[in-house]
């Protein structure tokens, strides 16, 4: 297996020239980019020009993540050459967040086949509903099937995201990358860091993904209380005061949910994955410190789970969420060096800021998670 790692900015170019003797079925091609594509487009086309017989795969970012640094309106690309490992991409359309489940009914459908070891997958950050997209490919690919990946990024903005399936770029659309084979090792890792404050309320009226009573009262205006100061940027200053939900009964650990979007007519607040209605839900903060803490705990557990050889070279990929990057500010870099530093000779670490983040966690199938810090490895046995 052999791993090289890339950059490209507009105006400078790419960071060193294209390795073209990599190509091949068995290559993987993992590009994420600033939303407003068009300055990489000429970029893009010489990557494919390049690599034509490679699988190639990734979407725009809240921020992309190249070695122990995070950057903005560039392009982050990984390119590995799997001696053993069989590739195949797989592509659906995205109609809304009503088409999430059957979507990833498709994605699976696409995907299943004997020696299927992980599948990466990257989604529109804006039409989706995360949880029925993963809850589509848990139910049709085995449990032993590790699945992660994330939800597309548009910076702060939440206008518009794309995905990146071998030759264009496209919003409303999941792609997916299925690797196969007994050689393949892979490692999974998450952490969150944040903390909750405040009383636990009542989920009282939810729908989905929208959240529209706590306790019996309109959520937006329940929300806007606690925020203070940071109420008149919503929703992208919802990313500092994520929710931490609950299922109705349940005693595992909660999941963290982030805002996309509110809706003044109804009062209502709209989130990335399911809010269960009859369940609790409980605001969350963090500092510097945790954050950073539980970054370095996720590589860590990935790293360990992947069982690597010092001799054999991985690739890190990292999807973390962009209220991370903003509570962060700038210290985000240090939540990606612990990372990078602990991978061996050769080893490449990627990623992107997302909205968000697709791992298992806590021993569960895999979920979507926000606010999360989430790390894939990627190696190969020695042959």
């Amino acid at each position: 297996m052999k791993v090289d790692t890339l950059t490209h900015a507009a105006g400078t170019g790419w960071s060193h020239p294209l390795p073209r003797s990599l190509d091949g079925p068995h290559t993987l091609v993992v590009v994420f980019g600033a939303a407003e594509h068009a300055a990489h487009d000429a970029a893009l086309a010489e990557l494919r020009a390049a690599l034509p017989a490679s699988v190639i795969a990734g979407c725009s970012t809240a921020g992309e993540i190249f070695g122990g640094a995070v950057r903005d309106d560039s392009l982050s690309v990984a390119i590995v050459r799997f001696e053993r490992t069989e590739l195949r991409l797989a592509l659906t359309p995205l109609a809304d967040a009503v088409d999430s489940l059957a979507a990833g009914g498709r994605l699976a459908k696409a995907l299943a086949a004997p020696g299927l070891r992980a599948v990466l997958v990257f989604s529109d950050g804006l039409r989706v509903n995360g949880t029925a997209l993963v809850d589509g490919l848990t139910r049709g690919l085995p449990p032993a099937v590790a699945i992660s990946g994330g939800l597309a990024g548009d910076g702060g903005r939440f206008q518009s995201t794309w995905v990146l399936a071998g030759a264009s770029c496209q919003s409303g659309q999941v792609c997916a990358v299925g690797l196969y084979g007994d050689a393949l090792r892979v490692g999974l890792g998450t952490g969150g860091g944040w903390a909750d404050f405040g009383p636990e309320r009542r989920i009282t009226r939810a729908s989905g993904q929208v959240l529209y009573e706590l306790d019996g009262k309109p959520a937006l205006e329940l929300y806007r209380t606690y925020l203070g100061e940071f109420a008149a940027g919503l929703p992208a200053t919802a990313l500092r005061f994520p929710l931490s939900v609950r299922e109705p009964g349940a005693s595992d650990e909660p999941l963290v949910r982030t805002i996309l979007a509110v809706d003044e007519t109804t009062s209502s607040l709209t989130f990335a994955g399911d809010i269960p209605e009859g369940g609790t839900a409980r605001l969350m903060r963090a500092n510097h410190l945790r954050l950073i803490d539980s970054a370095a705990a996720a590589g860590s557990a990935a790293i360990a789970q992947a069982h690597l050889s010092p001799a054999s070279p991985a690739l890190a990929l990292s999807v973390s969420c962009v209220g991370r990057r903003m509570v962060l500010g700038e210290h985000t870099d240090e939540e990606l060096e612990s990372i990078s530093a602990a991978l061996p000779p050769g080893s490449g670490h990627v990623g992107f800021y997302s909205y968000g983040e697709i791992s298992p966690a806590g021993g569960c199938d895999s979920r979507l998670h926000n606010q999360t810090m989430t790390v894939t490895v990627l190696s190969e046995d020695p042959a």
